[in-house]
């Protein structure tokens, strides 16, 4: 138990910052919720001496009959006007609880994402940051009612405090006696809470694996194999194993918490009722009068109540609390590859183009070379192609040209300066990348092509300045709406396009970026024959001023480079012109013969 003890009070640190988070996201409603937590939380104690003197006021008078005491008249406005307060701060209270918890969970939601863009690819390449990441995603929405909670624990914590003194004022002991009596619910709720903790940690990468399967079993990319491939019993027998597993876990810790709780329930209920016992005992003796039984006995009711809610409340924050430090480990997670201090600018324009020089590169957790003692040159307005075998290490130098990852040995450089001198931001800001895998945004097409230049979306004629000279303007003039038609099927109205027609979008993005460098990796390995002529036919163009490097596995597309490089092992297999390689015979020639040959 010293453990999950250490663990939940060390956790308790993560509630300054959450505060901090919640009073950034709203802080005028919540000095506003604080007020009326405030004034709600004396009212108990207020209502109950008042009713007190109402009661010693009727039955002094019912002792001497006569007219009624004008007191009682001014005592039962006061309980009126305390009831209606009551009523009003309550309902004041839950509005701008639910306000703040808006507020909070978009306040989070967009520190994540915005943290997230901040760290280096291999991050997110990661299965334990991948579950970190998850874990902290969902803090956005889950954590949502600890903003609730943390309210509601001062607001108990005073009335607890306020009639604490009244009940201490007539009897220590008896107060003593109540709290002893419910220490053990709140040992029990602790142990409990943690438990809670640690179950849902370990259930993590279960969930993630739940919603992969929801996914798969519900997407229409994979749609057509499901049906083709019969996978669909399949996927569901998994998806209800897996979510089985969760829900016996679940029913196994809540089975073992009900038990013990009912147990702490009843030694809590004893402690109370032999309190009010005493005060029953006092009374009959002439020690206390029938206002004072009715007060201690609201009183130690409230107490008691307040305790265990004060208990159960603050175990539940400290679960939270546990359950934020996910989120606040995701923001100690630090990007790697950053800009250094007085970092310089990218140049404008490239004179000498981009040089490897010895560069070796292994991906973490791994001792393989990917990229072995690399040396090659691409000038400032060459085209460069870049072939051979899967897994050669082609996609890799895309990664260290961009800084994406940083190289395990040697210098990348441009125009002779380290690209570790370079501003981050802007050296990405020259450089335009369409990779195999990119993304299909369900957003509408001028922002699609807008994602190269976000600040041209508005843009019109830049736009459809792009689309045509990627060959997409011809997919706009099939749209109904143009620039503003949706697509993908994600929304209303949207429409899908084919592999080819994204294809024409994302290099209409690369376009718009108007970038120095462009990277083109595989980019027409969603088109047909027809679809791919159409846009080499445009690629002299497209690259025209500009570095460019195009990975391809069909080599028919790599022979208007400049220089074609083939990779082998992560080394410089040959290099040169497409009727070069051929005639020398080597590596290169072999490859062209053997796609060829699959035409004839």
């Amino acid at each position: 138990m010293r453990k999950p003890w250490r663990d939940r009070f060390a956790a308790l640190k993560n509630l300054p910052p959450a505060m901090e988070l919640l009073w950034d996201s709203g802080p005028q409603r919540m000095a506003l919720a604080i007020a009326c937590r405030l004034i709600a939380a004396l009212l108990p104690l207020a209502a109950l001496w008042i009713g007190k003197l109402v009661i010693d006021l009727v039955v002094k008078a019912a002792k001497h009959p006569g007219p009624i005491p004008h007191e009682l008249w001014a005592l039962l406005a006061a309980e009126f006007v305390i009831a209606a307060a009551g009523a009003i701060l309550s309902r004041a209270t839950t509005y701008l609880d639910g306000r703040m918890a808006d507020q909070f969970s978009a306040e989070v939601s967009a520190r994540v994402m915005r943290h997230a863009q901040e760290l280096d690819l291999q991050s997110f390449e990661d299965p334990d940051f991948y579950d970190k990441l998850e874990r902290a995603r969902v803090q956005a929405n889950d954590r949502v009612g600890m903003v609730n909670a943390l309210g509601t624990l001062l607001q108990q914590t005073i009335t607890l405090t306020s009639l604490s003194i009244g009940v201490l004022a007539y009897s220590p002991v008896l107060f003593l006696l109540l709290v002893v009596a419910m220490s053990p619910a709140f040992l029990g709720e602790t142990h409990f809470a943690f438990q809670g903790y640690a179950l849902a940690y370990s259930l993590t990468p279960m969930k993630r694996e739940l919603d992969y399967l929801r996914d798969l079993g519900t997407k229409k990319e994979s749609a057509k194999e499901l049906k083709i491939f019969g996978l669909g019993d399949y996927l569901r027998d998994r998806y209800a194993s897996v979510n089985g597993e969760i829900i016996d876990r679940n029913e196994r810790l809540a089975g073992r918490k009900l038990r013990a709780g009912a147990v702490l329930a009843i030694i809590g209920s004893i402690g109370y009722y032999a309190a009010y016992a005493l005060l029953v005992i006092r009374t009959l003796r002439g020690g206390l009068t029938i206002g004072d039984l009715t007060f201690l006995a609201g009183a130690l009711a409230a107490s008691s109540s307040q305790i265990q809610l004060v208990f159960v409340t603050f175990t539940g924050i400290a679960d939270q609390a546990l359950f934020l430090s996910d989120l606040f480990q995701l923001f100690k997670v630090k990007p790697k590859i950053v800009s250094r201090v007085n970092a310089i600018p990218a140049p404008r324009p490239i004179r000498d183009g981009i040089e490897f020089r010895g560069v070796s590169f292994a991906y973490p957790q791994s001792k393989r070379l990917v990229i072995d003692n690399l040396n090659f040159h691409i000038g400032a307005q060459e085209r460069v192609a870049i072939v051979g075998a899967n897994g050669q290490g082609k996609t890799t130098i895309v990664k260290l040209m961009t800084r994406l990852y940083e190289p395990t040995q040697g210098q990348i450089l441009l125009d002779g300066v380290d690209l570790r001198e370079y501003s981050l931001a802007d050296l990405h800001s020259q450089v335009g990348v369409i990779f195999q895998d990119f993304m299909r945004y369900d957003l509408a097409v001028r922002e699609n092509i807008a994602v190269g230049r976000i600040q041209d979306r508005l843009a019109d004629d830049r736009l459809m300045g792009a689309a045509a000279k990627s060959g997409a303007d011809k997919v706009l003039a099939r749209l109904p709406d143009g620039l503003d038609q949706m697509l993908g099927r994600r929304f209303a109205e949207g429409v899908d396009l084919s592999g080819g027609e994204w294809q024409k979008i994302a290099l209409a993005r690369a376009q718009l970026r108007d970038a120095q460098i462009l990277i083109l990796d595989e980019p027409t390995a969603a088109l047909d024959a027809v679809a791919e002529f159409e846009v080499f036919q445009r690629f002299v163009e497209l690259t025209k001023d500009k570095m460019a490097v195009l990975i391809s596995h069909r080599f028919s597309t790599v022979k208007v480079s400049d220089r074609i490089v083939v990779l082998e092992g992560g080394k410089i297999r040959e290099e040169g012109t497409h009727d070069e390689l051929i005639h020398r015979g080597g590596t290169y020639a072999d490859m062209f013969e053997l796609q060829a040959a699959s035409y004839r």
